[in-house]
């Protein structure tokens, strides 16, 4: 996988069910955090920005519904992909869980090997390039399962983390990316490394795509980050 392991976040109350669920999804790869009941989901949601959450409907003191809608009142935590689990599988459930954002619904008792494959089908949305799919920015291609990168058909050699930086960028064209989010996204979120060094592998990052000619594609926003056009 490309960068750090992507991320899912657990929100189960019954303990066998949130162990079954994080062993499944550490066997695919996935970093995994749990979170028990609604309130601590959300603090873990702040802190950690997960790629996908697998969020329980009934919950004790806050309900999976009541975080979904907190969340997609957030700019910052609306885009986050949520499968919510739910034993209601009344149809005017499932729209009222759709309603209030959640990106899939899933009924209990449910296969484990189906709802692997939904984490991974939110997961291609939001982060590509974890799932091995090639990538294109204008004239730039980027495969993430061979790990080459062109440009106008000429290949470009990139170190792993300009290589992961890259990755980041371009799946999503357009965003301003903060240098806390890119340590977060290309590094990890537990390793300490100074803001500076995103600096350095951005301008590395630049020189490398501009090698063989060709317009600069990545843009400094003064005071908020990089973004990519």
């Amino acid at each position: 996988m490309t960068g750090p392991q992507p991320q899912v976040l657990v929100v189960e109350d019954e303990p066998a069910q949130r162990e079954v669920l994080a062993y499944n999804l550490e066997a695919e790869g996935f970093a995994v955090r749990k979170a028990e009941d609604g309130e601590e989901a959300l603090l873990l949601i702040e802190e950690e920005h997960p790629d996908v959450i697998v969020l329980d409907w009934m919950l004790p003191h806050l309900s999976g519904i009541e975080v979904c809608r907190r969340m997609k009142q957030k700019p910052e935590t609306r885009s986050i992909p949520i499968i919510m689990l739910s034993a209601r599988s009344e149809e005017i459930d499932k729209v009222r869980g759709l309603e209030t954002g959640a990106d899939d619904y899933v009924v209990k008792p449910y296969s484990v090997v189906e709802l692997m494959a939904r984490v991974r089908t939110q997961l291609r949305r939001v982060r590509p390039a974890t799932v091995g799919q090639v990538l294109s920015f204008e004239d730039i291609l980027l495969d993430s399962e061979t790990h080459r990168v062109s440009r106008n058909g000429s290949e470009i050699k990139l170190g792993p983390t300009e290589f992961r930086l890259l990755a980041t960028l371009m799946e999503k064209p357009g965003r301003v990316w903060s240098r806390d989010l890119l340590l977060d996204r290309v590094w990890g979120r537990d390793i300490y490394v100074d803001t500076r060094t995103v600096d350095v592998h951005v301008g590395r990052l630049r020189k490398a795509l501009m090698q063989h000619g060709g317009s600069d594609p990545l843009r400094t926003v003064r005071g908020a980050g990089y973004a990519l056009g």
